[in-house]
């Protein structure tokens, strides 16, 4: 996935409202207000001097000037902010047979409904083979080591989604969650329980039913987002254990 311009640095002034915030371009001095395409809490990744990444734009239909991309990491790395990135990246891998696990599948269609009141994020067909569901998950939460948590916040609709997924394992098809991981100082992922209990146990459920949890990290520079390698999962329970 590549971007549609050339991406300017600017360094952050405040991130507000979910989905504004404020920069001064690094070339120019200006302050300017961008678009911020995430909603989510966004842990280390908004605080004030951060050198972040925007794109232009000249689309008279949009209100803002610029869209928040990425985000400047220690030692070089980086940190794509944009939501909407994962299901583009994995859109193309699995059009290019490039993730190993799905690389089966010749057929592949977005946005297909199942479940209740629900769209699946892929639908990947072949001949002999069983439907597989995929849904997708944007990764960009780390707080020690080289772990990747999610969510970074509590997440109502994810919950609601693994669950989906378990019910296409019992009615005898195929489902997958792939985390894509959208920074690149992690190797390994996990969940965070003591952000959203409620999806840890929903996670654990779905495992334990036959859902497939595969992660993958990306390659990520001022020039786009691509599919990086696979990074395990934490094979333990990620839902805590001393609950009543």
């Amino acid at each position: 996935m590549r971007f549609q311009t050339p991406l300017v640095p600017a360094r952050l002034v405040r991130r507000y409202n979910r989905f504004l915030s404020d920069a001064v371009l690094e070339d120019t001095g200006e302050e300017v207000r961008a678009h911020c395409p995430n909603p989510g809490a966004m842990l280390g990744l908004k605080d004030a001097g951060q050198r972040i990444w925007l794109e232009s734009n000249d689309d008279p239909k949009k209100k803002l000037r610029y869209g928040w991309r990425l985000v400047e990491l220690a030692d070089g790395h980086m940190a794509g902010i944009d939501t909407s990135v994962p299901n583009k990246v994995v859109g193309e891998a699995l059009a290019a047979r490039a993730i190993t696990e799905l690389a089966a599948y010749g057929t592949i269609r977005a946005e297909v409904k199942y479940g209740t009141n629900s769209r699946v994020d892929f639908l990947a067909t072949e001949p002999g083979l069983p439907d597989t569901y995929v849904e997708v998950k944007n990764v960009h939460l780390r707080r020690a080591e080289d772990w990747a948590e999610f969510p970074d916040s509590v997440t109502t609709r994810g919950a609601k989604h693994l669950a989906e997924l378990a019910r296409m394992v019992e009615a005898g098809h195929r489902a997958v969650m792939l985390y894509l991981v959208q920074r690149t100082d992690c190797t390994r992922l996990r969940l965070a329980p003591d952000l959203d209990p409620s999806y840890a146990r929903a996670f654990d459920a779905a495992r334990a039913t036959g859902v497939e949890m595969l992660c993958y990290g990306t390659l990520i520079d001022t020039g786009g987002v691509t599919l990086g390698q696979a990074l395990p999962v934490d094979p333990a329970a990620q839902a805590p254990q001393n609950e009543d």
